[in-house]
């Protein structure tokens, strides 16, 4: 028996944080460790309402830095569960700055993670389903599968022949 999660909002997480000075580098700029931190955090909370379970970080897709985040600004961290697979869940994450004085924000950066549910000791065990409902949902699961098996390929998990999504691409149907 599958659980589904028809809401896929239930998984959606929203963390802000001020940058202190202690969060910065010596041009008062965030540490990016320091975000990835923060990043893995949230990623992490919308998985576990999604499974309701314990998980741990899989993976962590390419993080780019838009642009810097200043010594105090306020940064808020978006996390929302894109596609779950069978003991596995993708997490989209957007990251706004913010310097409240000024009422500038931008977006600076954006990632997917993975994360797998395990049981108390450790075993990975199977997540409920996600069912989409939105334009952007559907469109966010179904990308989840062409990332899924480029993360797979790039890890020697799948051999490249075998990513018939992310052919598909490239190729034209016969």
């Amino acid at each position: 028996m599958s659980i589904k999660h028809k809401n896929p909002t239930h998984s959606f997480t929203i963390m802000n944080e001020l940058v202190l000075p202690n969060d910065t580098n010596t041009l008062n700029n965030l540490m990016g460790g320091r975000l990835l931190h923060w990043m893995d955090i949230a990623a992490a909370i919308s998985a576990q309402k999604h499974c309701n379970r314990i998980v741990v970080t899989a993976s962590v897709d390419n993080v780019s830095f838009k642009q810097p985040i200043k010594l105090g600004d306020v940064i808020t961290i978006e996390a929302k569960v894109t596609r779950s697979f069978n003991t596995s869940v993708e997490v989209r994450l957007d990251v706004w700055a913010e310097n409240i004085p000024s009422g500038a924000r931008a977006k600076s950066n954006e990632a997917y993670y993975t994360f797998v549910a395990v049981d108390q000791s450790g075993r990975t065990i199977p997540v409920p389903e996600l069912v989409p409902e939105t334009a952007e949902e559907i469109e966010l699961y179904a990308g989840a599968l062409r990332r899924r098996q480029l993360r797979l390929v790039l890890s020697g998990k799948m051999l490249p022949e075998d990513a018939n999504e992310l052919k598909a691409l490239f190729f034209k149907a016969e």
